[in-house]
């Protein structure tokens, strides 16, 4: 795996690159409150086949602390960052929640950039906008240890939790580890995302999923995201909360191979 951290020229965001390398490039935006280890059971799947990048968002994982507020603008900027300084003209793009309403962003924005865009409990605006500015200011009072206990049944489902502790648990430490102003930072930029009346110009090839058991973003709410986006593909994943790449790989993986290779709707 090639890996790169920011450096004098270099993307503001930690990346991570593994694959073959004249493959066609998909690029997975994470969760909220986790790094790109999440999407390890993707590179697992699908890099046989494509060149899988993955990012750290602001503040998470590898990537430095930038002060915030952020906006859904500056997170998707630097995204694209990252595609420039790998060369990468235009991608296949994979997002889970906050990491799939910078897809939605880059569709809108940046259509040029996408061949195809899936997105996964996501929404056009999230549930009680004000309240994310208050999570903001709880965790840069108290960290993100503040989050953990709404984690289990908001990220995965308490069976999984209870079949797969350790995958649980190393879910947790990724939040831990997170820190507070790039949390705090990206609950902001969640706050003020509203792309509701904007989804009908989105003419990238889009694949929506939800879990079925998704308390963070339920079904009807991921649906309207699918309902927005002409010819866009929805589908419920069953026996899945909000990190459903996590914890139905299988079924995701298969999913998104697909719609990739569909490349257009019918």
């Amino acid at each position: 795996m090639l890996t790169a951290t920011p450096t004098r020229g270099a993307p503001v965001i930690h990346y991570a690159v593994a694959g073959r390398e004249d493959a066609e490039v998909l690029v997975l935006g994470p969760s909220l409150g986790t790094d790109l280890t999440m999407f390890d059971a993707q590179v697992d799947g699908l890099a046989d086949r494509y060149r899988v990048v993955r990012f750290d968002l602001r503040g998470h994982g590898r990537s430095p602390v930038e002060p915030g507020p952020y906006s859904m603008a500056d997170l998707a900027g630097d995204v694209v960052e990252v595609l420039d300084h790998l060369g990468v003209r235009r991608c296949h793009y994979l997002g889970v929640s906050i990491g799939g309403a910078i897809g939605q962003w880059l569709a809108l924005h940046h259509p040029d950039r996408l061949i195809t865009l899936t997105v996964c409990a996501t929404a056009a605006q999230f549930c009680d906008p004000p309240s994310w500015a208050e999570r903001a200011a709880v965790v840069r009072a108290e960290g993100t240890a503040a989050m953990l206990p709404s984690r289990l049944g908001t990220w995965v489902t308490h069976s999984f939790a209870c079949h797969r502790p350790q995958e649980a648990e190393r879910l947790a430490e990724m939040l831990l580890a997170t820190s507070a102003e790039g949390y705090a930072g990206c609950c902001e930029a969640i706050g003020a995302f509203d792309v509701r009346a904007e989804l009908g110009r989105i003419t990238t090839p889009t694949l929506v999923l939800a879990g079925a058991e998704d308390p963070a973003t339920p079904v009807d709410m991921v649906r309207a995201v699918a309902d927005g986006i002409p010819g866009s593909l929805f589908t419920v994943v069953p026996d899945a909360a909000h990190l459903l790449t996590t914890e139905r790989p299988e079924v995701v993986n298969a999913m998104v191979a697909g719609h990739l290779a569909r490349r257009v709707h019918a």
